[in-house]
């Protein structure tokens, strides 16, 4: 496909050279672009074979379009040029013994789409011998192992040191055009901790991204084969004067270009910034920590018709009973309970002998652990790995959501309700934290950084939440005006009670009355940030990079330090990491 483009642009070429329609005797002659200018590398021997005769086809049918296009018909025949296909592992060969950067212009390729925690034992060889010298590598995909080694492909000829700006005049000589690479990937790359673990490494190596194509969703005829979303990165280790984003509206439909002056690893127009972990927030707002982690085996958690069940068996462990909610249970309105005896005391506990049982079934259960801080939890079983119970109204972020929604659904919780490690907490969660973190402002940062699920969003205190810019020293007015709008979108869901947040937040079912709440809290957030409004969900992030670049620039050198705040801040919680 990338030989045919070619052809077809040096057509487009022969065309503007022969505007009046001359017929050429020797069109051959003119015609630059062969199958031998064409290098590549293939794992399997029976894909590399059909990849060179593939070539040779296409050049027959480009052929047959040149002659006539100018009057000739011509064949290559025999066949001297011919395409260096190797069948070989990308990962393992010396790509400089394929092609010298200096006879390579570019680097292209589709590489294998496989997770981090999905690689087998061959493939997590050959990631780690890539990755090798890259702090936290082992957590990277394996389509990434194929941006490092062309990385230290190109390096072996530029100098990184020095990036330089490319202008027209540049291109007179093969000596001062860099080798340019664009690479097919999983979106994973650009979202979530990879970020900061590959683009750390590459920003370092002095690369920089010429153009990208943001998500978009490509699937392929084979049979069994799902639909991925992918992104394309084109990058150097030169500047590049005009830079292009491609935005997918639909993404099944086709992209409109968008010129850039920088953009940066979250495909945004923004600074060369990439999120690192963080214990504690940039800003001074409330900290946020993981829901309650038992490792009971599920001996603790029951459906409402299970602890109804029990409770007749045993009447004294009603008291013991906690709502529990995770963020499935919390967006699809169903309930769940928790028997949690972690404050119980032991004449309770002799009291309860089914719940006995069940105490002993979990201690079992943690001494057959092959993990040995979860042998040691066996000592305490009625306490859990994670426990992070909040005194008072606690604030809600469910750990994943789809990606159709354009908020992501959060809300306060009774003290009296126990969060599980499928969400997250904010202890002091006020109206004015739901709100910003509910706005589009926010919403937008989480798309564009938060890891996936899939295509759903997987929101991380350490990446996203820790990271993200908050206004900066909002007016009392505007405190007040976003509390109040926050309280009219509470308000508005109560006016559905018998719908859950799934169908409240559905794009199709949504109800006007919520979507009307929301775009006035939106402007009540945007005004705390001091704008009116933004065209995109892009202009959004890249407003919210400058300010993470000021905020992050103003805290203190060395190790990362707590952020006071204007009120108390909650401890972090027994276990919680």
């Amino acid at each position: 496909i990338t030989y045919r483009e070619l052809r077809l642009l040096e057509l487009d070429l022969l065309r503007a050279a022969y505007r009046d329609g001359q017929q050429l005797l020797d069109i051959h002659q003119r015609l630059s672009v062969d199958v031998d200018q064409f290098h590549g590398i293939e794992i399997e021997e029976f894909p590399a074979q059909i990849a060179q005769v593939a070539l040779w086809l296409m050049d027959h049918q480009m052929n047959v379009m040149a002659g006539e296009e100018f009057g000739l018909y011509f064949a290559r025949i025999p066949l001297k040029a011919a395409p260096h296909i190797v069948n070989a592992n990308a990962l393992r060969v010396e790509w400089m013994n394929v092609v010298h950067p200096s006879r390579c212009s570019y680097v292209l390729g589709n590489p294998p789409f496989v997770g981090a925690k999905f690689m087998n034992e061959a493939q997590r060889g050959d990631a780690g011998t890539v990755f090798e010298g890259i702090e936290n590598g082992g957590l990277l995909d394996f389509v990434a192992a194929w941006y490092v080694t062309a990385a230290r492909y190109v390096q072996q000829l530029e100098n990184p040191a020095a990036p330089r700006l490319l202008g027209s005049s540049a291109l007179t000589t093969r000596q001062s055009f860099s080798t340019r690479c664009a690479l097919v990937s999983t979106n994973s790359i650009v979202q979530g901790e990879q970020v900061g673990i590959l683009w750390g490494w590459l920003l370092a190596q002095g690369v920089r991204i010429h153009f990208a194509h943001r998500t978009f969703q490509w699937s392929n005829e084979a049979s069994g084969k799902a639909a991925v979303h992918c992104v394309i990165v084109g990058f150097g280790l030169v500047e590049v004067p005009d830079k292009t984003i491609y935005e997918y509206d639909d993404i099944r439909g086709e992209p409109h270009a968008l010129r850039a002056k920088n953009i940066n690893p979250y495909l945004v127009d923004a600074p060369n910034a990439v999120l690192t972990r963080r214990s504690h927030p940039i800003c001074a707002v409330p900290e946020i920590g993981i829901g309650n982690k038992p490792i009971d085996d599920g001996n603790y958690l029951f459906t409402s018709e299970q602890m109804h069940d029990f409770v007749r068996l045993e009447p004294a462990s009603r008291a013991f009973f906690r709502r529990w909610l995770g963020a499935d249970e919390f967006l699809n309105g169903y309930e769940r309970w928790c028997l949690w005896l972690g404050e119980a005391s032991p004449a309770d506990l002799r009291a309860m002998p089914e719940a006995m049982k069940r105490v002993e079934a979990v201690r079992r259960y943690r001494l057959a652990s092959s993990s040995a801080p979860t042998r040691k939890l066996a000592m305490s079983p009625t306490r859990f790995h994670v426990e992070n119970m909040p005194d008072r109204e606690w604030l809600l972020v469910p750990e994943v959501s789809s990606e159709r929604r354009r908020y992501i659904p959060i809300g306060f919780e009774l003290s009296t309700t126990l969060g599980s490690n499928l969400v997250k907490i904010v202890a002091n969660g006020t109206r004015y934290d739901f709100g910003v973190l509910t706005s589009s402002m926010h919403n937008a940062w989480v798309r564009y950084t938060c890891g996936r699920l899939k295509s759903d969003y997987r929101y991380s205190k350490d990446i996203v939440y820790n990271n993200f810019p908050w206004p900066d020293s909002p007016t009392d007015k505007q405190r007040e005006a976003i509390e109040s709008a926050a309280r009219v979108v509470l308000d508005t869901r109560a006016q559905f009670p018998d719908s859950t947040l799934a169908d409240l937040y559905d794009p199709l079912t949504m109800p006007p009355a919520l979507r009307k709440a929301h775009h006035k809290l939106d402007a009540a957030v945007d005004a705390a940030y001091g704008r009116k409004s933004f065209k995109t969900d892009a202009e959004r992030v890249a407003f919210l990079f400058d300010l993470y670049q000021r905020y992050t620039s103003l805290l203190p050198a060395g190790p990362e330090k707590k952020r006071t705040s204007h009120r108390k801040l909650p401890t972090t919680p027994r276990g919680a990491t």
